[in-house]
């Protein structure tokens, strides 16, 4: 069992159990009343129901499982579409609450596992829970993700990240007005100092340059387009946090819990929204862009009407 100790911000004050899990690890609702239930997460060191309201800077403990040495059966995940399949790439619109690959603690859906039930032979290039998998988004993120079929594709794919020549276009709603509205964020992103579930800019962290462009502002938020320099775990979220816009509805990071609830957000508004590459057998240029799903576009036209 592996222990992670989690303060309670004050954004999930009042809050039920179960639903804070799923905004503080990123796991699904069923997987955080099933630790409730079976006395993996202790509040301020005492079991608790996974309808408990939450106070603010109470202590979650919570055992998350390692995982199984039993190969687990590939499941289909419901709304991921492909957009784009040949001999040497698939591209998936990846929902919100799919993990990329199977990792300790999760066990909800995975696209290695939506690809395998699907049928799709991918390579088996790189660790064995994530064969095929050149780049990732985060459980909370939707939109544009590759995964590798070929080897030599897995080994292109691969060196065009290292290199930086893939451009990865993210749209985020973020609190307020960037001031530019247009700018770098370059700082160092690594482990929190406090919290082991969080990310942020400290000065031993790896470096991390992250480009914004307001693309429409609002009374109280902003959408901006971002391009990813490089691609560091909660990068976007952590930079947008560090300049004081976090990202709305990403309740760890800082956001207001107010305005996550007016604009019915459970998740940060955050989308892959296209990816370019280098076709790694022909050369060829090509651009994947995915739409924004129903969450995030709900919540967009709500903000357009004044919320």
């Amino acid at each position: 069992m592996s222990a992670r100790v989690l303060p309670v911000p004050e954004g999930l004050e009042g809050e039920r159990l179960d639903v804070a899990l799923t905004r503080l690890l990123g796991l699904s609702r069923s997987r955080a009343a099933e630790l409730v239930e079976q006395g993996a997460v202790l509040v301020d060191g005492r079991p608790a129901a996974k309808s408990e309201r939450l106070v603010a800077g109470a202590a979650l403990t919570v055992d998350l499982s390692e995982p199984t040495t039993e190969p687990v059966p590939p499941e289909p995940v419901p709304g991921m579409r492909i957009l784009f399949d040949d001999d040497d790439v698939v591209v998936v619109d990846k929902p919100v609450g799919v993990a990329a690959h199977p990792s300790p603690g999760w066990t909800g859906p995975t696209v290695v596992g939506g690809l395998a039930a699907a049928g799709y032979r991918v390579s088996t290039s790189g660790a064995a829970e994530r064969q095929g998998i050149v780049h990732r988004l985060d459980v909370g993120t939707s939109g544009v993700m590759a995964v590798a079929k070929s080897e030599s594709a897995y080994t292109s794919l691969k060196r065009q990240f290292k290199d930086r020549t893939v451009d990865k276009v993210y749209h985020a709603v973020v609190q307020g007005h960037c001031d530019p509205l247009s700018g770098t964020v370059d700082a160092p992103v690594g482990r929190h100092p406090q919290h082991d579930y969080k990310w942020a800019v400290v000065r031993d962290g790896k470096p991390s340059v992250t480009h914004y462009d307001t693309l429409e502002a609002f009374p109280h938020a902003s959408l901006l387009e971002i391009h990813l320099e490089t691609g560091r775990t909660h990068q976007i979220r952590v930079h947008m946090s560090a300049l004081r816009h976090p990202c709305a509805g990403d309740i760890t990071y800082g956001a207001d819990p107010e305005l996550a609830k007016r604009l019915r957000l459970t998740r940060q508004w955050l989308h892959a929204r296209s990816l370019s590459f280098d076709h790694p057998r022909t050369g060829e240029r090509i651009t994947i862009e995915s739409d924004y799903p129903e969450d995030l576009r709900s919540a967009l036209d709500l903000l357009r009407a004044g919320a």
